[in-house]
């Protein structure tokens, strides 16, 4: 995996993290569903980056 996948896929989590913290502040159900959406898609693709770079 690139550094510039890992800084991607963090920035991803974190982006997911404030949105799912903010939807629950706020009481935004689609906010915190958002945000945890895309704190698994930035988890799926480390995983499929890790598989990738298992078989290099």
């Amino acid at each position: 995996m690139g550094a510039d996948d890992k800084i991607k896929n963090a920035a991803q989590d974190l982006a997911g993290k404030g949105k799912e913290a903010a939807g629950r502040v706020t009481d935004n159900e689609r906010l915190e569903a958002e945000g945890n959406a895309d704190q698994a898609e930035a988890k799926a693709k480390k995983v499929g980056e890790d598989v990738k770079d298992a078989f290099r």
